[in-house]
């Protein structure tokens, strides 16, 4: 069992807040942290059980009030009638951790269910395992958590081994896929998870009859993943309609296998590119659906499995955070760019450029520079996180890191 960094948010939140929803793709680990949190005291139901599933749809009010107690609900959208009742119940009794919810779709994205949950609720993305994760900590990097820090926290020594990014990387974060180590075996997982969660849990968030065109749309995604969206092209590429590609994409996206980091933009007097980049949202299935194998020296996708790595990695870890930045990437219509923009509650802003790169150079830092010079001392400072094994600082606020420097644990 893999500790999870997201398991002390989790804690803090049932014991103020009467509902918490975790919400994250099919066997990422949702079951098994709810199981460390609630251990016994609490029933547990699975709404993939059809008897339960049947119970609960033909009368939530009913069935709600057998547990007089408080609960915990597996797999909670696929009944969305529980919802407002679970909501009646809330407003009667608002103590807190009265109910444990999780959801391999955004549930949000259901009707009503928005205005069911607000205020009572509080939401929790529970991705793959963080490769910090995998190495048994359950505490975000040491680098990552003094981001925002008068000093940021980097190794001092050099990293020992180079490259292991790509391994890393290929075998990504599902807790199955971590667990075979033989790449055949790892393939045939992936190749039955993605034609399961395809087939099924699409139609929980949508009756669809085109199922068959989503393996393509996410083969398509992989092979761009990381580029800024343009729907337009998706769509040519496929020979199907903008607003077909559009809905596609969302309902990738509401059952977690597709991400989109959004645009940074402020009033800094610069025209600003404002469309979002998609990402796979994991690696290990990024190279399966692009052929790349752990055995292979290098392969053409070998900068589109970094930065989707090394993205996610940093996106797994500021929620773990307990004041999470948001997340956004920045790009200017002259071409300055900056892979990931960290904003913090006092709008205080941090910039990452990743770069597979083993040796750095001063010149992968232009678009840091850049965005330093246009919003002033919001800039904190930037990151390269590239593939090798030196910490080189390029001045006083942007300094080249190791990216295995976010496998570090705090200490």
């Amino acid at each position: 069992m893999f500790p999870r960094m997201l398991r002390s948010r989790a804690r803090e939140a049932l014991a103020d807040t009467p509902a918490i929803l975790i919400v994250g793709p099919r066997q990422a680990g949702k079951s098994t942290l709810v199981g460390e949190l609630v251990g016994d005291t609490m029933p547990y139901v699975t709404l993939d059980d059809a008897s339960v599933l049947e119970a609960a749809t033909r009368d939530a009010e009913r069935w709600l009030s057998a547990f007089p107690g408080p609960l915990a609900i597996d797999e909670i959208q696929k009944s969305p009638s529980l919802l407002p009742a679970i909501k009646a119940r809330i407003d009667r009794d608002r103590a807190p951790g009265r109910y444990v919810l999780t959801g391999s779709s955004n549930v949000l994205t259901l009707p009503r269910a928005s205005e069911s949950l607000a205020g009572r609720v509080e939401v929790l993305q529970l991705w793959p395992l963080a490769q910090i994760e995998i190495a048994g900590s359950d505490a975000p990097s040491a680098l990552l958590a003094s981001t925002f820090s008068a000093r940021i926290d980097v190794p001092r020594r050099r990293m020992a081994i180079e490259r292991l990014w790509r391994h890393r990387a290929v075998v990504g974060g599902y807790p199955e896929a971590v667990a075979r180590p033989r790449s055949v075996r790892r393939a045939a997982w992936f190749e039955s998870y993605i034609s399961t969660v395809l087939a099924r849990d699409v139609r929980d968030v949508a009756d669809i009859s085109g199922v068959t065109m989503l393996p393509r749309i996410l083969r398509l995604v992989a092979s761009r993943s990381g580029a800024t969206l343009n729907l337009a092209d998706l769509a040519r590429s496929l020979e199907v309609p903008q607003t077909t590609m559009r809905r596609y994409l969302a309902l990738l996206e509401a059952i977690f296998l597709v991400h989109s980091v959004p645009p940074w933009h402020a009033n800094i007097g610069k025209r600003l590119v404002k469309a979002p980049k998609l990402y796979l949202s994991d690696s290990g299935m990024l190279a399966h659906l692009l052929g790349i194998d752990d055995a292979d020296v290098s392969s053409p996708h070998d900068g589109t499995l970094y930065e989707t790595f090394a993205v996610f990695e940093i996106i797994k870890q500021c929620g773990a955070l307990e004041r999470p930045p948001k997340v956004f990437h920045f790009r200017s219509h002259d071409g300055h760019e900056v892979d990931i923009v960290l904003e913090d509650h006092k709008g205080r802003v941090v910039g990452i450029e990743m770069k597979a790169s083993q040796s750095p150079s001063s010149d992968d830092a232009r678009g840091l520079r850049w965005l330093r010079d246009a919003i002033g001392r919001r800039f904190v400072r930037g990151l390269v996180l590239h593939g090798g094994k030196e910490v080189v600082p390029f001045d006083d606020q942007i300094t080249a890191v190791p990216l295995e420097s976010l496998f570090e644990p705090s200490r």
